[in-house]
């Protein structure tokens, strides 16, 4: 195993370290407990957003923190969700007394400690709603997880509902956009090689030369199946159409197609199956309204990609449009 780092207990932290360190003027980092808030502080009358989950999944969550999408992202361990004590000390941070909305992935661990973290907090004063994202169509209750998975739906969910917050939206209004667009959303994945948690120092699983995971999840979980390796117009072909039928897309619908790497797949290759992706949702008569390729919501270094597709309506098409100013995601301002 080769890294580029220090100790592997010090990721984390000399990470989040460096996030804030290149993004002064978005990014506000906290220690002891770490969390990452943005820079201008709490916005007075406005909800705000936190978000977070196990690292290695970057540059989710931290990387949204910033106008128009996160007030703040809690990182835990690699793979591993934060304790309830930094989500209570961020939506402390991030309170503007107009309430707080917890966007939580559909893992266990993340699921019960944002769900202690919002008892605590409302213990003191602060109202909080939560929303749990269960985006991944491949399995239900694999590891980690007690129903569908949330994956590379998390991005979409925390855009439209921050675009909501930033407008002046309230709590439940903002809860309900967020729900609006879980429901809209459905992701698969696929992995030719697993990542290395730092700690472990080897692959999470194995996979011959020859063969690849279709529906894997975010920490190198199982999926549908292993399968030979086949060119990627057919691997495109197993994800989307899944997705597709799950979601009942019919002809006339607009999407959102967000094609996303899992952190160690070359854009060149994402935008290969971006393409195969877009034909097919043209045989079936359904119009690509927006887009989005590259790395989102990674695996460490794991080589394969996920398929997203958000069933667009005029309210959901604006709140993805509106002005956005994150380390990773940025238009409009």
């Amino acid at each position: 195993m080769k890294k580029l780092i220090n100790d592997p207990k010090d990721v984390v932290e000399e990470a989040v370290a460096g996030m804030g360190l290149a993004h002064p003027g978005l990014l506000r980092v906290s220690h002891d407990p770490t969390f990452v808030t943005r820079a201008s502080g709490p916005v007075s009358g406005k909800v705000a957003i936190v978000s977070g989950g196990g690292s290695g999944h970057e540059p989710l969550h931290a990387g949204f923190v910033g106008p128009g999408m996160l007030s703040a992202a809690v990182p835990g361990p690699v793979f591993t969700s934060p304790t309830p004590d930094p989500v209570v000390a961020a939506t402390q941070a991030v309170d503007g007394g107009a309430g707080v909305l917890y966007i939580v992935k559909n893992y266990t661990g993340d699921v019960l400690n944002f769900e202690t973290a919002a008892d605590l907090a409302e213990a003191e004063g602060v109202t909080v709603e939560t929303v749990v994202v269960d985006d991944d169509v491949a399995v239900k209750d694999s590891t980690y997880t007690a129903g569908r998975r949330g994956v590379a739906g998390t991005v979409v969910v925390e855009k439209t509902a921050g675009a909501a917050a930033e407008r002046g939206d309230g709590l439940e209004q903002v809860a309900e956009i967020a729900r609006r667009t879980n429901a809209a959303t459905r992701t698969m994945g696929v992995a030719l090689t697993a990542g290395v948690v730092p700690h472990a120092g080897e692959p999470s699983f194995t996979l011959a030369d020859d063969e690849v995971e279709i529906g894997i999840g975010i920490h190198g979980e199982p999926g549908r199946e292993r399968v030979p390796l086949e060119p990627v117009d057919r691997i495109v072909d197993r994800l989307l159409g899944a997705v597709l039928d799950d979601l009942g897309t019919a002809s006339g619908d607009r999407v959102l197609l967000f094609v996303n790497g899992m952190g160690g797949t070359p854009l060149v290759e994402l935008y290969v199956a971006f393409r195969r992706a877009a034909e097919l949702l043209a045989e079936r008569g359904v119009e690509v309204a927006r887009t989005l390729v590259g790395d989102y919501v990674t695996s460490l270094e794991m080589q394969g990609m996920s398929i997203t597709v958000t069933r667009l309506d005029d309210e959901l098409t604006e709140l993805w449009d509106a002005p956005v100013e994150t380390a990773a995601l940025r238009w409009g301002r």
